[in-house]
This record gives C-alpha cells, sequence and structure tokens, in this order.
C-alpha cells in the first residue's frame, strides 16, 4: 500500500474532507479502515488521537482511535451500519470539539516552551504530555538554587502574554538538516515517515507534527499548575488552558 497522505499536517483546519477506501480490515474483533488520505490524527507527539465518522452512501463507520503505523493511518473502530468497498469514496468528519481541546493543549504546551527560552533557563526541552488529564513539559535540567515558586508564577506570566499578543501560527516544511535554521532545539527523534515540519507561533519554531489554533488568542488563558523535579535531571512543569 502507498502511504496515507496526512492532510491535516498542512491544513489542521480541516474537519471534513473527502477520500477513498484503500482498505477494510478486522482484527481482533474490531474494524480498522485505511484511507488514502485523511485529516484524522493518529496519536503521537504526546497528543491524543482525533475521532469521529467517516461515511459513504451504504454505511457509516464510528472512529474511536486513530494510529499511524509503517506509513499507514489505521482508522480503528466500527461500522453502525453497512461496509465499505475499496476503491469507494467515503466522508470523513472529526470531532470538531475534541480537535478543539486537543490543539490548544498541544500549542499551549509550546508556549511553555517559548516562555522557558523567553526566561532563559538552562533546560532543555524533552517530552510532552498534552492529553486532557494533567498535560505537561519535560526538560532536561534541574531546580538546584531556584526559587521554583517565583519560576511558576513568572512562567505564567509570560505564557499569558504570548497569548494576549495574538501571534498568528504559520507552517514550515523544510528537510531535517535545515530545521535548526528556524528552531531554536531540534531533537534527536524527529520520526521518521512524515515530512518534517516547523510550527511557528510568530518568530518561535518547534518541530511538530501535531494539531494547532491558529492563532495563540485562540488558547484564552493558560496556568502554569506546578513546576517539580521528575528525577536526578528532569524538570516537569504542569499546565493547563482555562476551559
Amino acid at each position: 500500500m502507498n502511504p496515507t497522505t496526512l492532510r491535516y499536517l498542512e491544513n489542521f483546519n480541516l474537519l471534513t474532507d473527502e477520500a477513498k477506501v484503500v482498505a477494510a480490515l478486522k482484527e481482533e474483533g474490531r474494524d480498522i479502515v485505511i484511507l488514502d488520505q485523511t485529516i484524522f490524527y493518529p496519536q503521537g507527539g504526546g497528543q491524543p488521537y482525533d475521532q469521529g465518522m467517516i461515511v459513504s452512501k451504504n454505511a457509516e463507520f464510528l472512529v474511536e482511535e486513530v494510529r499511524f503505523e509503517a506509513g499507514l493511518v489505521r482508522h480503528i473502530g466500527k461500522f453502525q451500519n453497512g461496509l465499505f468497498m475499496s476503491g469507494e469514496m467515503v466522508t470523513c468528519y472529526v470531532n470538531r470539539d475534541r480537535r478543539l481541546l486537543y490543539s490548544r493543549l498541544h500549542s499551549a504546551g509550546h508556549i511553555v516552551d517559548l516562555a522557558v527560552s523567553t526566561y532563559e533557563l538552562p533546560w532543555i526541552p524533552g517530552k510532552g504530555y498534552h492529553f486532557p488529564d494533567g498535560p505537561y513539559v519535560e526538560y532536561a535540567g534541574n531546580l538546584e538554587g531556584v526559587d521554583k515558586e517565583k519560576i511558576k508564577v513568572d512562567l505564567e506570566i509570560l505564557c499569558n502574554k504570548f497569548i494576549a499578543e495574538a501571534r498568528p501560527t504559520t507552517l514550515l516544511f523544510l528537510p531535517k538538516e535545515q530545521l535548526n535554521t528556524v528552531c531554536t532545539f531540534v531533537p534527536d527523534y524527529i520520526p521518521e515517515g512524515k515530512p518534517a515540519r516547523v510550527v511557528l507561533f510568530g518568530n518561535f519554531g518547534i518541530p511538530c507534527g501535531g494539531t494547532h489554533v491558529n492563532n495563540l488568542s485562540e488558547i484564552n488563558k493558560m496556568t502554569i499548575r506546578k513546576i517539580k523535579q521528575n528525577g536526578a535531571n528532569t524538570v516537569r512543569v504542569g499546565y493547563d488552558v482555562v476551559r
């Protein structure tokens, strides 16, 4: 099979789109639909998967989970009625509220990165967890000799300052070896099989394949919940968005 075209990478505002069925499978009692292209975000990069519906003239498929494996996006769920045929055209519908929440959470996590960089803390960005049940970002570093409560307050002020500036989100697609020309930090674990993309909030760039707000003002407001040492050389910054 040819790799799935990832439509959300170039336009994460697409919540409805057409696609062609490549295959409809059944594995371990669950239905799996593979399309030639998709607007559904597969879980990864600390962001949960999209959910929604895929419909044709004669069938409806409830998308409960989305995964990316070996270049293919697997839409996992169950048929509400009917079945898809290979080559059939279908319409995809992404759950709008779920997508918006996860986009806000993901963008807010990168706003923490921007605040940490602006504050000139000597922390190196690590993984992020942008799920609604306690989102956080981690950094290689420590809290020795710092007033973490002051940093917590100052980072929250900076984050909301950037949101109030209503910085627009823009996208760049670059070869991996050029990412450091527009990003302050480029991790070693850029995933294979997907185009290398930079998300820019104003002039601050982050390598990222997730979905985001169009403008930081859409985050509305965010809080820094907690800053703590999480292991010998890891600082975890817990945050949230006002819902």
